[in-house]
Protein backbone atom coordinates (compact mmCIF):
# COMPACT_ATOMS: atom_id res chain seq x y z
CA UNK A 1 0.00 0.00 0.00
CA UNK A 2 1.35 2.93 -0.63
CA UNK A 3 0.45 6.35 1.55
CA UNK A 4 -0.04 9.63 -0.46
CA UNK A 5 0.22 12.72 2.14
CA UNK A 6 1.26 15.41 -0.04
CA UNK A 7 0.59 17.25 -3.16
CA UNK A 8 3.64 16.97 -5.85
CA UNK A 9 4.88 20.01 -6.94
CA UNK A 10 7.59 19.15 -9.59
CA UNK A 11 7.93 16.16 -12.01
CA UNK A 12 9.97 13.48 -10.00
CA UNK A 13 11.30 11.95 -13.35
CA UNK A 14 12.70 8.54 -10.88
CA UNK A 15 9.38 7.92 -9.30
CA UNK A 16 6.49 5.51 -10.17
CA UNK A 17 3.81 7.13 -12.09
CA UNK A 18 0.17 5.71 -10.98
CA UNK A 19 -3.16 7.16 -12.14
CA UNK A 20 -6.03 7.68 -9.86
CA UNK A 21 -9.64 8.32 -10.98
CA UNK A 22 -12.18 9.72 -7.51
CA UNK A 23 -15.39 10.73 -8.24
CA UNK A 24 -16.33 14.32 -6.78
CA UNK A 25 -17.29 13.04 -3.32
CA UNK A 26 -14.23 11.01 -2.97
CA UNK A 27 -11.66 13.80 -4.21
CA UNK A 28 -13.15 16.01 -0.97
CA UNK A 29 -12.21 13.22 1.77
CA UNK A 30 -8.77 14.05 3.23
CA UNK A 31 -8.76 9.81 4.24
CA UNK A 32 -9.34 7.90 1.86
CA UNK A 33 -8.65 3.79 0.95
CA UNK A 34 -8.88 3.39 -2.90
CA UNK A 35 -6.85 1.64 -5.77
CA UNK A 36 -5.03 3.12 -8.65
CA UNK A 37 -6.85 2.40 -12.30
CA UNK A 38 -3.16 0.27 -12.54
CA UNK A 39 -5.16 -2.00 -9.40
CA UNK A 40 -2.10 -0.24 -6.19
CA UNK A 41 -3.70 -0.30 -3.33
CA UNK A 42 -3.56 3.65 -1.91
CA UNK A 43 -3.99 5.10 1.08
CA UNK A 44 -4.52 8.83 1.05
CA UNK A 45 -4.00 11.16 3.85
CA UNK A 46 -4.43 14.47 3.29
CA UNK A 47 -4.45 17.92 4.91
CA UNK A 48 -8.36 18.41 6.09
CA UNK A 49 -10.38 20.51 3.93
CA UNK A 50 -8.27 19.74 0.92
CA UNK A 51 -10.00 19.21 -2.49
CA UNK A 52 -8.36 17.40 -4.80
CA UNK A 53 -8.81 18.25 -8.59
CA UNK A 54 -8.12 16.69 -11.47
CA UNK A 55 -4.60 17.02 -12.60
CA UNK A 56 -2.98 17.23 -9.21
CA UNK A 57 -0.38 14.86 -8.47
CA UNK A 58 0.50 13.16 -4.57
CA UNK A 59 3.62 12.12 -3.89
CA UNK A 60 4.28 9.41 -1.25
CA UNK A 61 6.38 10.23 2.02
CA UNK A 62 9.70 9.22 -0.11
CA UNK A 63 8.51 10.29 -3.25
CA UNK A 64 9.12 7.17 -4.82
CA UNK A 65 5.53 7.03 -6.22
CA UNK A 66 3.47 9.91 -8.28
CA UNK A 67 -0.46 9.51 -8.77
CA UNK A 68 -2.49 11.93 -11.52
CA UNK A 69 -5.77 12.62 -10.08
CA UNK A 70 -8.54 12.49 -12.67
CA UNK A 71 -12.26 12.71 -12.19
CA UNK A 72 -14.27 9.52 -12.72
CA UNK A 73 -17.35 9.03 -14.69
CA UNK A 74 -20.48 9.85 -12.37
CA UNK A 75 -24.41 9.54 -12.34
CA UNK A 76 -25.01 13.59 -13.12
CA UNK A 77 -27.65 15.39 -14.79
CA UNK A 78 -27.12 18.36 -17.27
CA UNK A 79 -29.80 21.27 -17.69
CA UNK A 80 -29.40 23.50 -20.63
CA UNK A 81 -31.87 26.34 -21.24
CA UNK A 82 -32.98 28.35 -24.11
CA UNK A 83 -31.75 31.54 -22.78
CA UNK A 84 -29.10 32.71 -20.46
CA UNK A 85 -31.66 34.29 -17.61
CA UNK A 86 -33.77 30.63 -17.80
CA UNK A 87 -29.89 29.19 -16.86
CA UNK A 88 -28.91 31.79 -14.53
CA UNK A 89 -32.58 31.40 -12.91
CA UNK A 90 -31.58 27.62 -12.71
CA UNK A 91 -28.64 28.37 -10.89
CA UNK A 92 -29.99 30.03 -8.90
CA UNK A 93 -32.44 27.61 -7.49
CA UNK A 94 -30.03 24.57 -7.16
CA UNK A 95 -27.46 27.14 -5.83
CA UNK A 96 -30.45 28.07 -2.57
CA UNK A 97 -30.50 23.97 -2.04
CA UNK A 98 -26.80 24.00 -1.68
CA UNK A 99 -26.23 21.54 -4.12
CA UNK A 100 -22.53 20.81 -5.93
CA UNK A 101 -22.78 22.58 -8.91
CA UNK A 102 -20.57 22.67 -12.14
CA UNK A 103 -21.17 25.84 -14.02
CA UNK A 104 -20.17 25.98 -17.36
CA UNK A 105 -22.03 29.22 -20.11
CA UNK A 106 -24.04 27.19 -21.55
CA UNK A 107 -25.04 24.10 -19.38
CA UNK A 108 -24.95 23.12 -15.48
CA UNK A 109 -23.84 19.44 -14.25
CA UNK A 110 -24.59 18.10 -10.89
CA UNK A 111 -24.88 14.77 -9.18
CA UNK A 112 -27.95 12.57 -10.24
CA UNK A 113 -31.12 13.98 -8.19
CA UNK A 114 -34.65 13.14 -9.40
CA UNK A 115 -36.06 15.85 -7.07
CA UNK A 116 -34.52 18.22 -8.30
CA UNK A 117 -34.64 16.96 -12.56
CA UNK A 118 -38.32 17.52 -11.95
CA UNK A 119 -38.16 21.07 -10.43
CA UNK A 120 -36.23 22.31 -13.08
CA UNK A 121 -38.35 20.56 -15.69
CA UNK A 122 -41.20 22.18 -14.47
CA UNK A 123 -39.94 25.66 -14.90
CA UNK A 124 -39.58 24.22 -19.06
CA UNK A 125 -35.78 23.45 -18.65
CA UNK A 126 -33.81 20.37 -20.37
CA UNK A 127 -32.45 18.07 -18.14
CA UNK A 128 -30.98 15.02 -19.56
CA UNK A 129 -29.23 12.05 -17.26
CA UNK A 130 -25.40 12.00 -18.48
CA UNK A 131 -22.41 9.48 -16.69
CA UNK A 132 -20.05 12.24 -17.07
CA UNK A 133 -16.82 13.22 -15.23
CA UNK A 134 -18.16 15.87 -12.25
CA UNK A 135 -16.24 19.00 -11.38
CA UNK A 136 -18.22 21.36 -9.22
CA UNK A 137 -17.13 24.59 -8.61
CA UNK A 138 -14.86 24.68 -5.35
CA UNK A 139 -16.24 27.02 -2.48
CA UNK A 140 -14.68 30.51 -1.92
CA UNK A 141 -13.11 29.41 0.88
CA UNK A 142 -11.31 26.59 -0.91
CA UNK A 143 -8.10 24.73 0.52
CA UNK A 144 -5.72 23.74 -1.99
Amino acid sequence: MFRLTQLCPTTLENARQLHLSLTAEERCRSRLHCYSDEGESLYLKLPRGMTLQPGDRLQDEDGTVVVTVHAKPEPTLKVMATTPLDLLQAAYHLGNRHVPLEIHTDYLRWGADSVLQTMLEQRGLIVTFEVAPFCPERDAYHVH
